[in-house]
């Protein structure tokens, strides 16, 4: 059994393992922004401003120091979660950052968990009837909702329950409570459902059947024991470390690009929308700010999957 304290030293290896993958993000993302994005000084004096003015005023805000004390000072400022003002309000990023990712989690966790459950179902279903008419029906389904553009989703159900039916607001995010909490997330969710099934099931549905291969899978068919039997305790437990991997995996995709899409269409004040906003104004501290925590996401991301792989299978214990 794993004492804590491997668990521990596995997890700060795992961590410190993706310290250059932190660092190397960071590095090109900082580049990328402070040498060909805007610069803050001529938004700030306007247009035509003096060489003095704007040599004093990238003096006042540290423009002229070299690029890697600048960069030093950008990652102690990440580490330390002080991420400057925004420049198109004033606010601090760090009280936008936890007013607006709430908001993020709030609207994309349920059509993630109603997504990836709805998907390894119909996964099973298909497996268990490999070649059947149940397993062509939901393969041809899969097949359809990755045909389609998340975009183009989006907008159909606005039209349809939004628009047509009016059950629904299409826009805006006047929560106060739980009623109103699903009716405003109830599209989203819907389309976030539709737009991940498909590639979740045929992931999920290659896995089960390449698990139902295994000679312990056929015995306890030969035996008559059920297909849910089967399909949890033996198939399942099969396959489980890729399906709990892609699962992972999933989360710094879904925080950065699922919120971003879909705020957007939607005008709901989360970290995708705030994001978008600062893309277009080329507000720095924020774009800086969403990439540094991106990556940190991801790498926790990385840590918690190998983890999860490590305590469900013993063999990687050993290893």
């Amino acid at each position: 059994m794993t004492s804590r304290f491997e668990l521990l030293g596995f997890v700060t290896r795992k961590l410190a393992a993706s310290l250059p993958l932190l660092l190397g993000v960071t590095l090109i993302s900082f580049t990328l922004t402070v040498h060909f994005g805007p610069d803050p000084a001529h938004a700030m004096l306007g247009k035509n401003p003096t060489a003095a003015d704007l040599a004093a005023l990238q003096r006042e805000l540290g423009q002229d120091r070299p690029f890697w004390m600048r960069y030093a000072d950008y990652l102690h400022r990440l580490a330390t979660l002080d991420l400057g003002h925004t420049e198109t309000s004033g606010e601090k990023v760090r009280d936008l950052l936890a007013r607006t990712m709430p908001i993020s989690a709030l609207l994309l966790a349920p059509g993630f968990i109603l997504g990836t459950a709805l998907a390894l179902f119909l996964a099973m279903v298909a497996a268990w009837h490999r070649g059947g008419r149940l397993d062509r029906l939901i393969t041809g389904v899969s097949v359809v909702g990755m045909s389609l553009s998340f975009v183009i989703i989006i907008i159909a159900l606005q039209a349809v329950f939004g628009v047509w039916l009016g059950w629904f607001p299409v826009r805006g995010w006047a929560v106060d409570g739980p009623a109103s909490y699903l009716a405003h997330v109830t599209i989203p969710t819907l389309a976030f459902v539709f737009a991940s099934i498909g590639y979740n099931t045929r992931f999920f549905r290659a896995m089960l059947v390449n698990a139902m291969n295994a000679g312990h899978v056929r015995t306890a068919r030969a035996y008559g024991a059920g297909p849910a039997r089967i399909m949890f305790r033996h198939v399942l437990r099969g396959c489980l470390l890729p399906i709990m991997t892609r699962i992972v995996y999933s989360v710094p995709a879904l925080a950065i690009s699922g919120s971003l899409l879909m705020e957007s269409h939607f005008s709901i004040p989360g970290i995708g929308r705030v994001t978008y906003q600062a893309i277009l104004s080329g507000d720095q501290p924020v774009i800086m700010a969403v990439v540094g925590l991106s990556a940190v996401l991801f790498a926790v991301a990385v840590t918690v999957a190998d983890l999860l792989c490590r305590l469900a299978d013993p063999r990687i214990r050993l290893a």
